[in-house]
């Protein structure tokens, strides 16, 4: 369903200037903890989630995944393409869209501006997870029209991915 610029750049603007509510707060931790373990339960029986140690760099890495992937793409495929409280007759039609649309980013990427991380972004179960977390991204910024909560459940797991989960390596240089 093709809207007009000016409805995106409104949900834009609304989803940054929204605020959830405690209630809103507490089903955003509910819709985070199901995602995290779906995720956590397919990572880990795959195998692309696997316990390392402490790769350096934290500070750095967590004011850059706040900004790179976190914000950038919760802005695009939540604050854009996802629909706020009663914004939509077929909310679920552009949510699934929206998820799609993120998933195939991390394909784009691979194969153009993150060759290194090739091998794992083009995984399927990386994929699966993805789907998984930018649909619970998705229902969060649909429950609350605010982009924040997404914005913060995202950041929160790429860090835990590339700090103690093998994430890092995904994002080396392929060799020369």
């Amino acid at each position: 369903m093709v809207q007009s610029p000016k409805i995106y750049a409104t949900r834009l603007v609304s989803s940054l200037r929204a605020v959830p509510s405690a209630r809103g707060w507490a089903s955003c931790l509910a819709v985070s903890l199901v995602t995290l373990a779906a995720m956590a339960a397919l990572g880990f029986s795959t195998g692309l989630y696997h316990i390392t140690p402490t790769q350096p760099g934290l500070p750095l890495r967590m004011l850059t995944v706040l900004f790179i992937p976190a914000l950038g793409e919760e802005l695009a495929f939540r604050g854009l393409l996802t629909p706020g409280p009663g914004e939509s007759r077929r909310p679920w039609l552009e949510i699934g869209a929206a998820t799609g649309l993120y998933v195939l980013w991390h394909v784009v990427e691979a194969l153009t501006f993150l060759p290194g991380a090739a091998a794992v972004f083009l995984r399927p179960d990386f994929l699966a997870c993805c789907a998984i977390l930018g649909l619970g991204c998705a229902v969060m910024k649909r429950r609350t029209g605010s982009v924040w909560p997404a914005v913060a459940l995202h950041w929160a797991l790429v860090v835990v991915w590339q700090t103690w989960l093998g994430g890092v390596s995904a994002l080396k240089p392929p060799p020369l």
